[in-house]
């Protein structure tokens, strides 16, 4: 019913910048939160971080000050600038949505969350 598409991962060096973009498509009537999170090999997914419908930005502590979470609503697109880039931000990146696919969900609340397949990020010299 609902995808999500990540894109823009890939190998980087340590300070350098990745802009990370998500999509999501078909049947979607409203989107509220979006978010990103990651998952570093052998560790659990963790928050980095995630924006409301309304714009409120919420962000993982040891982000803050060098990602920036950002939506387009008009094109269902939720994005995730990462400057300063350090290796531990080494991780497969995968985007989430909390999405009402029609009124009468939107109307009783009942969101369904969509993640997307994980797009890669290095950062290595």
């Amino acid at each position: 019913q609902v995808q999500l598409v990540e894109s823009g991962g890939g190998l980087v060096q340590p300070g350098g910048s990745l802009r990370l973009s998500c999509v999501a498509s078909g049947t979607i009537f409203r989107i509220d939160d979006m978010g990103w999170y990651r998952q570093a090999p052998g560790k659990e997914r963790e928050l980095v971080a995630f924006i409301t419908s309304g714009g409120n930005r919420n962000y993982a502590a040891f982000v803050k000050g060098r990602f920036t979470v950002s939506r387009d609503n008009a094109k269902n697109t939720v994005y995730l600038q990462m400057n300063s880039l350090k290796p531990e931000d080494t991780a497969v990146y995968y985007c989430n949505a909390e999405v009402f696919t029609n009124f009468q969900e939107w109307r009783s609340g009942l969101a369904e969350i969509y993640w997307g397949q994980g797009t890669p990020v290095t950062v290595s010299s």
